[in-house]
């Protein structure tokens, strides 16, 4: 993947941040899972600045960015009503 974002000024080497954000859009993690992953692999840092890399960085990843966190459509509920008529005999 081509750098064409500017990675200067920030903590973490930009294949660190460039995994954190594309682990973000590609699997649809939440921001503490992906802290979780690189924790796994030694790498501390906090759920905030991921949401930071996200946020800035998504037009890095066009593709990814606009279908893979797109929201879940809601699940249709039919309701439906059964009237049932019982007779009543009057003795």
């Amino acid at each position: 993947m081509s750098q064409p974002t500017d990675y200067r000024g920030y903590r973490f080497p930009p294949d660190i941040i460039r995994h954190a954000v594309w682990l973000y859009f590609r699997f649809g993690l939440s921001f503490r899972d992906v802290e979780d992953r690189l924790a796994e692999r030694g790498v501390t840092v906090t759920y905030e600045g991921i949401r930071q890399w996200s946020a800035r960085l998504a037009r890095a990843f066009p593709r990814m960015s606009s279908g893979v966190r797109a929201p879940c459509p809601l699940p249709r509920v039919v309701f439906r009503m059964v009237l049932l008529i019982v007779p009543r005999h009057n003795t």
